[in-house]
């Protein structure tokens, strides 16, 4: 298929396909070489043309229509080389759409699951019939099978005919060609539901000499008074179609007689003008039903359909619809959009071409009127719709990401699948893993068999080499190698702990209790905090012995490590931390969670240290807090607001902004230039790289928390972060 509605120029002047030339074409190599089903693909051709011609669609469109069956026996590259690449391509599109009665067939009957189906299949042939006349040959190839059925007393399988209701009869009603909805739905509906068919038919039949009499009687009366009304208008008896009048009686719940618009007459005028005139004559010989008059002249419908619409209360008392339009409404009411090729034969190769690129206009407006409907996201423009629909091989639908790949595939039916995903098959055809996916494809994924060693490849990370273009996929891959570093980590940091353990010959300890020690939720925590350096060797001994001397009853929880010295040691004569009720108090800043104004803060007295200051809500200090609670004691940061200075020496304070990030050359040069333009001065860096993950602990100096705000927020959107924070 092309990749989107283009129609060359080059192609418009040119001379158009030989439709008889190729319906021969096709005889010679369907008819008389032993092969049932190729010469009914060959009579199915002659009747596909037939009908096309009816619609007025250009050679090109009806050359492909006597082209499109049997693929085994005219193959594209032979088609192309006799017929030209724009009959080449409307072919394959035919051969493409006709993969979703495949779909169809497994469509189940419950009502949700149908109706999501079905959504479903009106969308992807939208996705994958960019050139309308693809649409012409797929509706009147469908008409030509009904119609062969109906002829010949034979039942098709169900699947054509729930299809046709469900999907090919409304994108004819979509695109305004009334006279194949019309057909398509009442020759499906005899072949879903024959009984209820018959039974209609049968209630119709009874009353159809009464009915036809009436319109008669009413047409004659009507054409009277248009005549004295000087308005020339041609007149006729409006049919009546079953499946519409079944859908009303179910819908509605009304019975064969309580159903208005059965009998019916259409009126055809010259102008427009004369469309309101007619309305007039029409309400002065009938009483009108306000209700259900409809004005489509001044309120076109979406589909570009224009008619005046009105239901009056004749002498017997009972309904008649009556619609009234112009010539060229009524041809595009037939027509729908093919009309602007079917009137147009007198017109200049470039006028016919304007006609087709308005034609393929209407149809985009369609698909993106549906996308919308739909709640989809998917941009429709000159370039075709962002979304592409390929099919497992049993069938089910995957919407991706226009230009997705065998490996966008794969993660999207199953993650599983996706790491273990080694090669994929398209249309039964070995491809590389980085070839952009079509609508209408069938993908086939080789995998590695489960519990194998492997995964996925660092290569598919690589947005040059092409292997994932989607976002979904993409982080599942990243997703896998952070649990796989992860892994890694954890045993990593098991080990460290054992050998402390083992070093300090207190190896009866629980490791459990060891965490819970230091502040961490699980063992995972504690190991990966133990491999990233996070938590040195220093605090793994301090809290093994704490735990040792504790269960020898000997000895309390380690106080957690504080600042070197006391904050009004470090920065002048008296600092900015009080202590209620206490004065001259030593006071330090601990460093698990390194307070700085205005942060909530309390206090613990040490033994020996003075008072270590807590941000409220620290882990160490909810610990300390619930073993010894008496030695809790309330602290503030008294009257020395942030940023002010006592003499010329503000006051600063260490904290700490963690971090993490896909690894990438220059990311920390790209995260200190923030720093240097948000002038926050850095006082130590600690990085870590594994694989594709950067893991970064920045130690800066501020006069106040609140500076790190807007800091945070530059480095979050430095290309490559995925989370910064302070710590």
């Amino acid at each position: 298929m092309s990749a989107g509605p283009k129609l060359e120029a080059s192609q418009a002047d040119a001379g158009e396909p030989d439709v008889a030339a190729a319906l021969d074409y096709a005889r010679q190599r369907l008819v008389g070489v032993g092969d049932a089903a190729a010469a009914r693909a060959y009579e199915h051709a002659l009747g596909t043309v037939a009908i096309l011609e009816e619609l007025g669609v250009d050679a090109a469109a009806r050359t492909a229509g006597a082209l499109f069956g049997a693929p085994e026996r005219l193959p594209l590259s032979q088609i192309e080389a006799e017929f030209g690449p724009e009959v080449r391509r409307l072919v394959d599109g035919m051969r493409v759409l006709r993969k979703l009665r495949e779909i169809h067939r497994q469509v189940g009957e419950d009502p949700q699951q149908r109706a999501s189906a079905v959504e479903t299949l009106r969308r992807m042939m939208l996705a994958m019939a960019l050139d309308v006349r693809v649409v012409l040959i797929r509706l009147a190839s469908r008409l030509q099978t009904l119609r062969r059925h109906a002829r010949d007393h034979s039942t098709p399988e169900p699947s054509i005919g729930r299809e046709t209701l469900d999907v090919i009869a409304p994108l004819a009603n979509r695109l305004g060609l009334w006279q194949l909805k019309w057909e398509l739905e009442d020759l499906a509906f005899r072949f879903v539901d024959p009984q209820a068919y018959r039974a209609l038919a049968r209630q119709l039949e009874e009353k159809r000499l009464e009915r036809e009499q009436f319109v008669e009687q009413a047409r004659l009366r009507l054409e009277t008074q248009l005549a004295r009304s000087h308005i020339s208008a041609e007149i006729n008896g409006r049919p009546k179609h079953l499946y519409s009048i079944f859908n009303k009686m179910r819908g509605k719940g009304l019975s064969l007689p309580q159903i208005q618009d059965l009998r019916g007459l259409r009126v055809i005028v010259e102008t427009v003008d004369d469309c309101y005139a007619a309305l007039g004559v029409i309400h002065g010989l009938w009483r009108a039903v306000p209700s259900e008059y409809d004005d489509y002249i001044s309120r076109p419908k979406s589909n570009g359909y224009r008619s005046l619409h009105t239901v009056v209360i004749a002498e017997d008392g009972r309904a008649l619809e009556v619609q009234i339009r112009t010539r060229e409404m009524h041809r595009f009411a037939e027509y729908g959009v093919a009309s602007h090729w079917r009137y147009k034969e007198g017109s200049s190769a470039g006028d016919r071409y304007d006609d087709k690129i308005a034609w393929l206009r209407q149809l985009l407006a369609w698909q993106r009127e549906v996308g919308q409907s739909l709640g989809t996201a998917a941009a429709v423009d000159g370039a075709g719709d962002a979304r592409i629909y390929v099919l497992t091989p049993h069938g089910r639908v995957i919407e991706l990401a226009r230009d997705a790949t065998p490996v966008d595939f794969a993660y999207h039916v199953h993650t599983d699948l996706g790491h273990r995903c080694r090669g994929a098959r398209v249309d039964g055809a070995m491809v590389p893993l980085t070839t952009p996916l079509q609508s209408g494809q069938t993908v086939e994924i080789v995998a590695a068999k489960a519990g194998q060693a492997g995964g996925p490849s660092r290569d598919w990370l690589n947005p040059a080499l092409g292997y994932v273009r989607t976002g979904r996929a993409r982080n599942k891959v990243r997703q896998w190698y952070h649990a796989l570093e992860t892994e890694r980590d954890a045993a990593q940091g098991r080990e460290r702990v054992e050998r402390v353990l083992q070093r300090e010959g207190r190896t009866a300890i629980k490791l459990d209790d060891l965490a819970a020690a230091l502040g961490y939720p699980g063992l995972e925590a504690l190991f990966l905090a133990v491999a990233r350096e996070e938590c040195g060797p220093r605090q793994l001994e301090t809290a093994v012995r704490a735990l040792a001397d504790s269960d020898a009853g000997t000895h309390e929880m380690p106080e957690p490590e504080a600042a070197e010295l006391p904050l009004r040691q470090r920065r002048g004569a008296s600092g900015p931390v009080l202590v209620v009720g206490v004065d001259s108090l030593l006071t330090q800043l601990a460093k698990c969670c390194r307070a700085a104004p205005p942060d909530p803060i309390a206090g613990f007295v040490t033994r020996g240290r003075g008072v270590s200051v807590h941000r409220i809500g620290c882990p160490t200090f909810e610990r300390l807090r619930e073993r010894h609670p008496e030695r809790v004691i309330e602290t503030s940061w008294g009257d020395l607001q942030p940023g002010r200075t006592r003499g010329d020496k503000p006051n600063f304070y260490e904290m700490d902004v963690g971090v993490d990030a896909s690894d990438r050359p220059g990311l920390l040069r790209d995260i200190s230039e923030v720093f240097a333009k948000q002038r926050v001065n850095v006082v130590a860096v600690k990085t870590q790289s594994r694989a594709d993950r950067a893991r970064m602990r920045f130690t800066v100096e501020g006069v106040s928390a609140d500076e790190l705000t807007p800091v945070i927020a530059a480095i979050a959107r430095v290309d490559g972060v995925l989370r910064a924070s302070r710590l």
